[in-house]
């Protein structure tokens, strides 16, 4: 039987979705006032965006952040996906689980202890807090976020299939490029677009590590609130809003071209079989 949509169950899905988005179009339709508070909209006017696009200073942290958070992302992916293959080929059940153990303690760590542990760890080194700190930081906080994303793909991989890429004579670099990473490619991309927005909106490890002369757009955003925010920031967040949007209509669109690639060559293998 068809639920109708006053449905309790669709009332609550509604309701939620509603605490969820309500904030963030509060934001962006003060983003649109002439006025400079938020407390009343005194007329439509792309002011406060053009302010946004002439403060030089906030458009570099924007860069640096997104430069952060491609670069981390990027070098966390192949990482954790090396990670992930490492972990898979482990047989003692054990030694696997001690390492899958070790692997989420930064996935369960508060990120005020693993910021502090950080700042710690640099300053002992005598790194230089700034753009390399943070990029570190990034990059190994997202690894155990792609080693999961990529773990659960290779465990549902048929072995066979490396078995008898491995009997018509495939090199094991063979077997990697063209059965392994085929297989395990959507939790490869999904582990990038996580580790991105993790780097994007992190704040508390960023905070601890980064130095003078270097900040991201979250640190930056609350340097600024302590002061009292300005719908300058208002337009900020209406544009990362629409720039997370492309993101995932950009990831739904690749899911959907690889679901459609994997179902052409499951029909031309079934029409061969037919002949």
């Amino acid at each position: 039987m068809k639920r109708k949509w006053y449905d309790w169950r669709n009332v609550y899905l509604w309701l939620v979705f509603l605490l969820l988005y309500a904030p963030i179009f509060y934001l962006i339709f003060y983003s649109f006032n002439s006025g400079t508070t938020m407390t009343r909209f005194s007329g439509f006017s792309w002011h406060h965006y053009a302010e946004l696009f002439a403060d030089t200073r906030m458009i570099e942290i924007v860069l640096d952040t997104l430069l952060i958070a491609l670069l981390s992302s990027l070098l966390a992916t192949i990482i954790g996906t090396l990670g992930a293959l490492a972990i898979y080929s482990v047989k003692k059940v054990w030694l696997k689980n001690s390492i899958l153990s070790l692997n989420n303690i930064l996935m369960v760590s508060p990120d005020v202890i693993i910021g502090a542990s950080f700042l710690i760890f640099f300053t002992f080194l005598g790194l230089r807090l700034g753009f390399s700190s943070v990029l570190l930081s990034h990059i190994a906080f997202s690894i155990p976020i792609v080693v999961l994303m990529v773990l659960p793909k290779l465990n549902e991989m048929n072995h066979s299939l490396i078995d008898a890429a491995t009997d018509l004579g495939a090199t094991n670099f063979q077997v990697l490029t063209r059965v392994i990473f085929p297989f395990i490619t959507p939790g490869i991309l999904t582990g990038y677009f996580m580790a991105f927005t993790y780097s994007l909106d992190d704040f508390a490890v960023t905070f601890f590590v980064t130095g003078n002369g270097f900040e991201t757009l979250s640190v930056e955003i609350y340097a600024r609130a302590r002061q009292g925010i300005s719908l300058e920031v208002n337009a900020l967040s209406a544009l990362m809003f629409l720039f997370s949007l492309l993101l995932i209509g950009g990831y739904y669109f690749i899911e959907q071209y690889n679901s459609s690639k994997k179902e052409r060559r499951r029909n031309r293998m079934g029409a061969k079989l037919i002949k």
